[in-house]
């Protein structure tokens, strides 16, 4: 799979930045050694929000490699059967569930089918979102600001009330929240989207402090341009956007799901225990540029 993902971008960068690109990228990645810590969280319960690719999947199958049952939520019904196969094949617990999180009746159902399963909710990675395609500030329809900030807040939001009901009667728990680059910066023709993402991060540094005497932990990470498929989407649509990251990016290389999931589940596990309300980037220098 990784090898897939690094031709994608390699073709992509090819096509926008030219084949010097594509050299440098590959050579970057090739030189890229992941080397995790070890986790435990065997008799824990993990959920993750738009489960079935890029971060989400990564991350599901890192809390499962790690023993926690996990339960995936997606919007896509397909998508999510194929990961939920992948991993019962391989002795994984499991529990999928078809949910759009811009519909709070079909989170709080997501929620109460996870405890319902398995009788507990440990962890959880709120990570379902969308981008819209950039447009003037003066230009932006309504419509595009509702369902960009209907999945990447409202969701973020609805996921995580229903996760706190059922963590605050446990005592116990942690939530990471998936903000953006786009929560700590802002760019051009781009408000409709960080608004959603800022909006990520107030949400979670208020629930932090409100729940950080009741044992739960709320966190947010801010992933920069990851080579998923909504970024590789992105970038085929747009001429220009590969040369731009590029230039902005000093570590010379797109992130990868593997990172995300790493950070993720390090801020679910008990090496973050006297961390909350952070706003985590993991974008390869990119805020720091």
């Amino acid at each position: 799979m990784k090898q897939l993902l690094v031709y994608g971008a390699s073709m992509l960068a090819v096509a926008l930045g030219g084949a010097a690109v594509a050299s440098r990228l590959e050579r970057k990645r090739s030189e890229v050694v992941l080397m995790n810590p070890t986790y435990d969280f065997s008799g824990q319960v993990a959920l993750v929000t738009g489960a079935s690719s890029g971060m989400g999947l990564a991350t599901v199958e890192a809390f499962a490699a790690s023993g926690a049952a996990v339960v995936l939520a997606d919007i896509n019904e397909k998508a999510l059967q194929v990961a939920t196969e992948k991993l019962t094949s391989v002795g994984r617990k499991v529990l999928s569930v078809v949910c759009d999180v811009s519909n709070e009746a079909q989170v709080a159902n997501t929620i109460e089918r996870a405890v319902a399963h398995f009788g507990r909710l440990d962890m959880a990675f709120n990570n379902a979102g969308i981008q819209v395609p950039p447009s003037d500030a003066a230009d932006e329809t309504a419509e595009n600001f509702d369902r960009v900030n209907g999945i990447n807040l409202r969701g973020v939001w609805a996921c995580m009330k229903h996760e706190l009901q059922q963590m605050r009667t446990q005592g116990s728990g942690a939530i990471v929240n998936c903000s953006s680059l786009g929560g700590l910066v802002g760019l051009p023709s781009r408000a409709a989207y960080h608004a959603s993402k800022h909006g990520v991060i107030g949400l979670t540094r208020s629930a932090a402090m409100e729940y950080a005497p009741r044992g739960i932990r709320i966190n947010a990470i801010c992933p920069g341009t990851i080579n998923t498929p909504m970024v590789s989407d992105m970038l085929a649509k747009q001429a220009d956007a590969m040369k731009e990251i590029m230039r902005d990016q000093p570590i010379g290389r797109l992130g990868e799901s593997d990172e995300i999931a790493a950070a993720v589940l390090w801020l679910c596990s008990p090496g973050a225990s006297f961390v909350l309300g952070v706003a985590l980037p993991v974008d390869g220098g990119f805020t720091a540029h």
